[in-house]
């Protein structure tokens, strides 16, 4: 695990967007191709705008969706999809392909099964994250499953998530939040080559010392990325304010 500090949230975004980059590149080279996974979210907001405009084939790059609301139309206004769409995919040329999670789908085990035969077939080679104000990764809140294999599955969202969804102004009360989403799990984002968590603001300071130097614990689930051997932090002087080292 390595993690870096930075005095503003564009630079760590553009730090943050050229390691990933360059792993991108680097899958592309090796292999003709690369599989790449994308969060959504405030966290990303700096990190996006220069990943779109980095030297990357976006034709040989094929995206998958890390999460999505239950029942939630692409049309809303925090729909991930339309922020996936508006954020990344207008901006970046000749795209190879983007699997979206139709979170509104008329038969979402359909829908899930759909995901799961696309994505299991590929090796992903860098997966885009962030860490939610209580520790979750992906839309997988405390106490997540750290056993289940399948690579989507419906999630309960808990009341601190849905509280930070409202904060960050996507939702106008928290009993507009949805209370299920679609998420990759836990043991599937491990499964990507490399990570990149780009992890900014203060509010989540608590989150990220929990996540780094706590125990490995379902009860904080970004301590996970403990385990992985190419995780890559990128944090500013707010997130890391409570960091021990």
């Amino acid at each position: 695990m390595e993690y870096f500090v930075f005095d503003t949230k564009e630079k760590l975004g553009k730090e943050a967007a050229a390691k990933g980059a360059s792993f991108i590149t680097q899958a592309i080279k090796e292999t003709g191709s690369a599989h790449i996974i994308v969060a959504t979210g405030a966290s990303q907001f700096e990190m996006l705008e220069a990943l779109v405009v980095s030297n990357v084939d976006w034709s040989k790059v094929e995206v998958f969706h890390l999460d999505e609301y239950l029942g939630m139309s692409m049309n809303h206004g925090a729909s991930f999809r339309k922020y996936l769409k508006e954020k990344f995919v207008d901006k970046v040329k000749n795209l190879k392909a983007i699997h979206f999670i139709e979170g509104d789908s008329k038969n979402i085990d359909k829908e899930i099964a759909r995901l799961n035969d696309l994505i299991s077939s590929k090796t992903i080679d860098v997966a885009f994250v962030g860490v939610g104000e209580n520790g979750h990764l992906a839309f997988n809140d405390p106490p997540a499953d750290f056993e289940t294999i399948v690579p989507y599955l419906i999630v309960d969202l808990d009341e601190a998530c849905r509280k930070q969804q409202m904060g960050e102004g996507w939702f106008p009360t928290v009993e507009d939040v949805p209370l299920k989403a679609i998420s990759m799990s836990i043991k599937h984002i491990l499964k990507s080559a490399h990570i990149i968590n780009t992890v900014p603001d203060a509010r989540k300071a608590d989150a990220i010392k929990c996540a780094m130097e706590g125990k490995v614990s379902n009860l904080c689930p970004a301590s996970i990325l403990q385990t992985h051997p190419s995780c890559y932090w990128y944090l500013d002087k707010d997130s890391s304010s409570k960091l021990k080292k």
